[in-house]
């Protein structure tokens, strides 16, 4: 697969747990790119708390702006 499609999938995973409410809670960057985890709560009022592990430099430099967009 191409990077720029591997970027387009990851970007994809980002977006849709943004759609769904999650916001990015943490981020955890290794060697093997980044662990970002999303949390919401959900109707009954509980913490969900979901991880996406994102490999391409493109996709972390977007993860990073749209966390500083919220700020």
């Amino acid at each position: 697969m191409s990077e720029y499609k591997e970027f387009l999938l990851e970007k994809e995973k980002i977006d849709s747990m943004h759609d769904q409410g999650f916001t990015i809670a943490r981020v955890i960057e290794n060697l093997s790119g980044a662990f970002v985890h999303f949390q919401r709560i959900n109707d009954k009022g509980e913490k969900e708390i979901r991880e996406v592990h994102i490999k391409m430099a493109e996709a972390r430099k977007y993860f990073s702006t749209r966390l500083m967009m919220k700020k």
